[in-house]
């Protein structure tokens, strides 16, 4: 009895003490929420922009960044950020922007949005001006729309070309006796590649290098038009590495000129007419979207937005995921809203769940029965997140934009050999039929379970196809074609017909409101948004943690990371995903 009270008091001491850190945590972030000052926007401001931020699809708030001493807490969607620049454009209290290009944290369909927003920007008559120490190629890319792009001497301009790569455990698999029992459909899905090879296979080459020469020939083509650069030159200088030095970069066309920072703060300052550098009136567009209202919109007719980012998961999914059973929800509130007369729906997912992928799919076919359905595609909108949109009455997609995937796997590791050769544990039970407990991971299948299994994924991508062929007016065995599991850009899809038009957001938004005929309309959004206090009480000790693995870890690992968790939670059912991870470098 005194041992249970020991461990008893432990456990009542640990709860009270976890319930005191958490109180002082609200209270800290309600007072700093308390405190925020409003914002006043004031004569001659110039936005600010750090493309080492990343951005999401849908604008998040996020409480800690209060206690972190990041302002402000809520950082502006994809979508929030070109209707912010857009706005500015327009406002004769901004004189220009400010563009800090030292690092980039976005993918590159994400990236060509912002790009635009900032050439369009640029055209209204205000000054953009960006900088940065060592400049990598994607920032790069957006920071080539700017006016003036400045690098520090002793910096540098990263042109080296585009690079990819896949992470293999097969290796790691086999010396700890884990056999992956794999089951897939279609020649290029190479998300099974890692655990089944110990290098890439041809077809994934194949398709790899493609995709990587579409998405390089884009940025080349963009950057030579804004340098006045041949494309051809562009690629030269990557491939001969003649760009090593902030010098070699500024005598070769690649920049206006070397500075320090301070010295560009200065030229800011000449053309804002402030009295010194410190009285630069610099606005991030997280405040500026504060101080403004660019997005409320206008009449009582509704466009619902819904924002679909993340793995494609079965059930309601968490924040960050696309939980099948969740989203369904939102396009049926959509489909029955009587004040929402168009929908547009936002992708930004390499897939997973085909079950998920099915159920959101059907939920737009009945969608598109009472009003348009239109689907915006950002960075990816792969496997599982090109399956839920096909049926949908346009498409719209950046050249850059990975697609395609067309394909389905599914993955039963037989651990028997770890379990019992590297652990020395052992498993025995009973059942009331030989498919009673299957799979399980601690005995391998039968030649009988593994047909079974692959007749499950062949059943699965034929009605892949079917979808994709009702939805795009095409013959089964065309998509098949072009099907396969194969990864595309947005530019060759367009090409193949797998999408329907070349745009963004804003480009999908006009065509739902001319399909609806609205003159003005609100958008009301899916996931709606909760306060600071909903958020940080529902996510404290999961935002704490991926904040922590992130920053220890690093992005790319990160990615990598996050991907794996998705493919342990998918064991067993069939898949509908993109090749396990795409690190771009």
């Amino acid at each position: 009895m005194a041992q249970f009270f020991k461990y008893f008091f432990a456990a009542l001491l640990a709860l009270f003490v976890f319930s005191v850190l958490a109180f002082f945590v609200l209270i800290g972030i309600a007072g700093a929420v308390a405190s925020k000052e409003a914002v006043q926007l004031e004569a001659h401001s110039v936005l600010y922009l750090d493309l080492g931020k990343a951005l999401k699809e849908q604008t998040k708030e996020d409480p800690f960044a209060l206690l972190e001493g990041e302002e402000p807490y809520s950082q502006p969607g994809v979508y929030d950020m070109v209707q912010l620049l857009k706005h500015a454009a327009n406002n004769d209290q901004v004189d220009g922007l400010y563009l800090k290009a030292g690092s980039n944290a976005n993918g590159f369909a994400t990236n060509a949005e912002i790009r635009k927003a900032i050439a369009e920007f640029k055209e209204a008559g205000k000054f953009v001006i960006a900088y940065g120490e060592v400049i990598p190629q994607q920032a790069f890319y957006v920071a080539s729309a700017a006016e003036k792009l400045y690098c520090h001497p002793k910096g540098g301009l990263e042109w080296t070309g585009l690079g990819m790569e896949y992470v293999f455990f097969k290796k790691a698999l086999d010396r700890l006796d884990i056999e992956p029992q794999i089951f897939y459909a279609g020649k290029f899905k190479s998300a099974t590649e890692p655990f089944r090879e110990e290098k890439m296979t041809e077809p994934n080459k194949i398709q790899s290098r493609e995709l990587l020469e579409g998405i390089y020939g884009h940025m080349l083509e963009t950057i030579g038009d804004r340098r006045k650069l041949e494309v051809a030159r562009l690629r030269n200088l990557a491939d001969s590495n003649l760009v090593r030095t902030a010098s070699d970069a500024e005598k070769l066309g690649l920049l206006d000129g070397m500075r320090y920072e301070d010295e560009v703060k200065e030229e800011i300052r000449r053309k804002t007419g402030a009295a010194s550098i410190d009285k630069i009136k610099f606005v991030s567009l997280a405040k500026y979207a504060e101080a403004v209202s660019a997005l409320a919109g206008k009449g009582t007719d509704r466009i619902t937005v819904i924002y679909a980012e993340g793995n494609i998961v079965d059930g309601e999914g968490d924040e960050g995921q696309i939980g099948g059973k969740k989203f369904m929800n939102y396009i049926r509130k959509a489909r029955l809203d009587a004040k929402t007369k168009a929908i547009v729906i936002r992708i930004n997912s390499g897939g997973g769940s085909a079950m998920a992928s099915e159920n959101m799919w059907r939920e737009i076919e009945l969608a598109k029965k009472d009003k348009p359905v239109i689907v915006s595609f950002g960075d990816v909108a792969a496997s599982g997140g090109y399956y839920m949109a096909c049926g949908a009455d346009s498409i719209f997609a950046q050249p850059n934009t990975i697609t395609g995937s067309i394909g389905v796997f599914s993955i039963v590791p037989n651990m028997q050999g770890f379990f019992s050769d590297k652990l020395g544990v052992t498993f025995d039970g009973v059942k009331t039929g030989p498919y009673a407990n299957s799979p399980s991971v601690t005995e391998p299948l039968s030649p009988l379970q593994k047909k079974f299994f692959q007749e499950g994924v062949d059943s699965i991508y034929q009605t892949f196809l079917s979808r994709v062929a009702e939805g795009r007016k095409m013959p089964v065995a065309a998509v098949d074609s072009i099907g396969q599991g194969r990864i595309w850009t947005g530019t060759q899809a367009l090409k193949l017909g797998l999408v329907d038009r070349m745009g963004g957001m804003e480009d999908a938004l006009a065509a739902a409101a001319k399909l609806a005929k609205l003159d003005g309309y609100r958008i009301r959004q899916f996931p709606e948004r909760v306060n600071w206090l909903e958020r940080l009480t529902g996510n404290i000790s999961k935002d704490v943690s991926a904040k922590s693995i992130r920053k220890t870890i690093g992005e790319d690992w990160h990615r990598v990371y996050e991907q794996w968790q998705s493919l342990q939670e998918g064991i067993g059912t069939v898949q509908a995903r993109l090749p396990f991870e795409l690190i771009f470098h």
